[in-house]
């Protein structure tokens, strides 16, 4: 009876990591794909030998590096992913400070109303927030890839939640010793916070990294085109029929993403677990 036992559990095991090495195939297969085909001359490529035709080589890449912009956009990327990352820390923090640390009239409720902005998708604000940063003077300008992303519902829902697990003692003890709420959100409840602060740094320099519809619609110059922006536009150029090329590209811009998961893939996990609804 316990051999039989064994028998299923170890045949539903084998089945699962079978299933799961599937997925992972799928999932990885075309990304190991665009990787290999990036080192292999163009003519190749658009003849359709993938395998066993030229020579591996780093022309793509010194073509890319050299005969585009790719360096710009990386650039303005780098920078817009920054300042977005770096502001949203900020006020986001602030906001989820003030609805677990401030006493005043209709708490809840508004952070209700701010939880449920998370329902509508950006695709429906993009009209009202062009014609805003329209009317402002905005468009084509560093500006408008950051203002509208100061902030965010999800930003101020998760540090709530990690903020709501510090013990109300050491607040009442900040009181006590004299210490503004200022002193109290810097000096205790930003370095108790320091792994959802992160998880959410990394959440947001992907986010801002990866936009592609609103830089497509705000931005009118190389000068200022993010990467992924900037990748369709060199797609639309005839000197970029250079399929080896394209893949070179697009494993540039990858680069920066893998370096940030990497890096930040204990925080993801960590924080989210520490920013959950208590």
């Amino acid at each position: 009876m316990m051999k039989q036992v064994a028998k299923k559990r170890l045949l539903g095991n084998s089945l699962k990591y079978i299933l799961l090495a599937l997925l992972a195939f799928i999932v990885i297969f075309p990304f190991a794909l665009g990787i290999w085909t990036s080192f292999l001359p163009s003519m190749d490529i658009a003849k359709g030998t993938l395998w066993g035709g030229g020579q591996l080589t780093l022309h793509n890449y010194v073509t890319a590096f050299t005969q585009t912009k790719i360096l710009r956009y990386l650039l303005n990327s780098l920078v817009i992913a920054s300042l977005v990352t770096i502001a949203h820390l900020f006020f986001c923090s602030l906001g989820a400070y003030a609805f677990v640390f401030l006493d005043f009239k209709y708490r809840d409720f508004l952070f209700y109303v701010v939880l449920g902005t998370m329902m509508l998708p950006f695709e429906a604000e993009v009209i009202p927030n062009f014609a805003t940063v329209k009317m402002l003077g905005l468009l084509n300008h560093y500006s408008v890839m950051v203002i509208p992303f100061l902030t965010s519902a999800f930003g101020i829902f998760m540090l709530r939640q990690t903020f709501k697990q510090i013990p109300r003692d050491l607040k009442e003890a900040a009181d006590v010793d004299g210490l503004s709420h200022w002193q109290f959100y810097w000096k205790v409840v930003m370095p108790y916070s320091k792994i959802s602060l992160c998880t959410l740094a990394a959440y947001s320099f992907l986010g801002a990294w990866n936009q592609y519809l609103w830089p497509m619609l705000t931005t009118f110059s190389d000068h200022l085109r993010p990467v992924q922006d900037g990748l369709r536009q060199l797609q639309s150029e005839e000197t970029f029929n250079d399929w080896g090329m394209v893949q070179a590209s697009a494993a540039i811009v990858v680069v920066p993403t893998l370096i940030v998961l990497y890096i930040g893939q204990h925080y993801f996990k960590s924080g989210l677990n520490e920013g959950s609804v208590k």
